[in-house]
């Protein structure tokens, strides 16, 4: 098994170290190296670090606060806590990697079979390019945390964004300050069936 993967963890800690413009193209790159379903690539990049990563994590605050006031997941309103805690996690981060889906529609949106196939189809492929990040950051030395807690502040964040589709996730990225042990899971004996 590659080290990389066994060597994965989602780092909450990170120093001040800037990372190069070089190691995070590497890691944009290897994103965009990902299957995807029908090769339609559904992810652009916007790498926040300086005065952008500051606008956006401004631009989260505010997206938490409404969303405290009028929630977009009120069945989520428990993660809410987890979500601000998110937040000073990417305040430490030295760079902030926005992914979004030029493809996607917005949550709250009916769909039809057709379009929720598509949806599904590249939620998958989106999943693909988060896990060559990681892999790829670990393979550099640097820790990184995918977060799916942008969507407490998803109005917010696409404003800041600008740009047409949905916001999928979202990289911290940086040189880890903690070593966290890996987390528990389950032995393959419980996730494996065998039909020969």
């Amino acid at each position: 098994m590659l080290p990389e993967i066994v060597d994965r963890r989602s780092i909450r800690a990170y120093l001040p170290q800037p990372v190069s413009r070089k190691d995070i193209e590497t890691v944009l790159q290897a994103g965009a190296l990902a299957p995807s379903a029908k090769n339609r690539q559904p992810w652009r990049f916007i790498v926040a670090i300086g005065t952008g990563k500051a606008a956006a994590l401004a631009a989260m605050a505010r997206g938490l606060e409404g969303e405290a006031r009028r929630p977009l997941l009120p069945e989520s309103a428990q993660f809410l806590s987890g979500a601000k805690r998110t937040l000073a996690v990417m305040e430490q981060a030295p760079a902030i990697i926005f992914v979004t889906n030029p493809l996607g529609r917005d949550p709250r949106e009916a769909l039809n079979t057709d379009e929720r196939v598509s949806e599904l189809c590249n939620a998958q492929s989106l999943g693909a390019c988060l896990e060559n990040m990681a892999l790829q950051a670990t393979a550099l030395g640097l820790g990184s945390l995918w977060i799916c807690d942008t969507y407490f502040a998803y109005d917010a964040l696409r404003e800041w964004i600008g740009r047409p589709g949905a916001l999928a996730a979202a990289m911290a990225l940086g040189y880890a300050a903690e070593s966290p042990p890996p987390r528990p899971r389950k032995p393959l004996e419980e996730l494996a069936e065998w039909r020969e």
